[in-house]
């Protein structure tokens, strides 16, 4: 795994130097949009509402619009001004108990691995956590954004890694109060409870996640591999080479080939800014190419 920072989580006066690692991948299916004669990717500009025309990438910024539908164009220079954290330090805030902490909250899982030095006081942070049976509540900047998390322990085993979970801020959370039905939902009678708890009880047992099957990715596997075995597959034709100008004609395209080269840890904003650096390299060679190769001097004239 490629870690995506090293830091220290920092707990009272003890210092742990580690390196963070995304712990979850996903695996969701995804389909590339074709021409069904002949297999040819399906390409998208970016086009602006209003009229329709293609808009180069230079020319595109951010926009921040409101609850109103009314948009706010933010310049790089606003952006700069914004809170940036680059600080590589996990800073303890409390230990509280792990039943405290609604589920509803935990985001994002990352194990935490110390680096040769700082195993020992891993280790001492580890068995901390173990033996009070409580979840260290931190703050991180992941991503140049400062965030809450949690330290909490995998498994029950000596040889755990430490996870850090990033937790949703209380206002990402929506009121369950805004759905429309539940004041319509009644008292059970007691004969209903107690038939409930009968069947609860006959379906009771142990949480076994391998015994779950995501049954819809292996029939997708299973009938492109049909498809392979039987011949039908479609070579895609060669894609035209792009005009030397240097645009980036599919954007989400471009960033998911540069999202898959950096790994799961490389943002967004860093793939866009490679492919503005690109753009505008290639646009300064484009442009360079068209000057005028020097006159060259003309021939001596032969002596009569």
């Amino acid at each position: 795994m490629r870690a995506i920072w090293k830091g220290a989580v920092s707990f009272g006066l003890v210092n742990v130097p580690v390196r963070l690692y995304s712990a979850t991948e996903n695996h969701d299916i995804s389909f590339h949009q074709v021409r069904s004669s002949d297999g040819s990717r399906i390409r998208y500009k970016r086009v602006a509402q209003a009229d329709g025309e293609e808009v180069a990438y230079k020319d595109i910024a951010k926009a921040y619009e409101t609850e109103d539908g009314k948009t706010v164009v933010l310049t790089d220079e606003d952006l700069a001004s914004l809170p940036h954290r680059s600080n590589k330090e996990i800073t303890v805030e409390s230990f509280v108990p792990r039943e405290q902490i609604d589920p509803i909250l935990y985001d994002k899982a990352y194990f935490l691995e110390p680096d040769a030095m700082g195993a020992k006081a891993y280790g001492l942070l580890r068995e901390a956590l173990r033996e009070s049976d409580r979840v260290a509540v931190v703050t991180v900047s992941v991503r140049s954004r400062m965030t809450m998390a949690v330290l909490r322990v995998a498994g029950d085993d000596s040889a755990g890694a430490i996870i850090l979970q990033t937790l949703l801020w209380p206002d990402e959370i929506r009121d369950a109060g805004q759905l429309d039905h539940l004041d319509e939902v009644s008292e059970p009678k007691e004969a209903e409870v107690k038939m409930a708890r009968m069947l609860v009880d006959s379906m009771s047992g142990d949480f076994q996640p391998e015994g779950h099957v995501d049954d819809f990715k292996e029939a997708v596997d299973a009938l492109v591999e049909k498809k392979i075995k039987g011949g039908d597959v479609t070579e895609s034709p060669d894609q035209p080479e792009e005009a030397d100008s240097g645009e980036v004609v599919d954007l989400l395209a471009a960033l998911q080939r540069s999202v898959d080269r950096a790994g799961a840890g490389r943002s967004r904003k860093a793939s866009e800014d490679d492919d503005e650096k690109d753009e505008k390299g290639a646009g300064a060679k484009s442009s360079g190419a068209k000057k005028k190769a020097p006159a060259r001097k003309p021939a001596a004239k032969k002596a009569g």
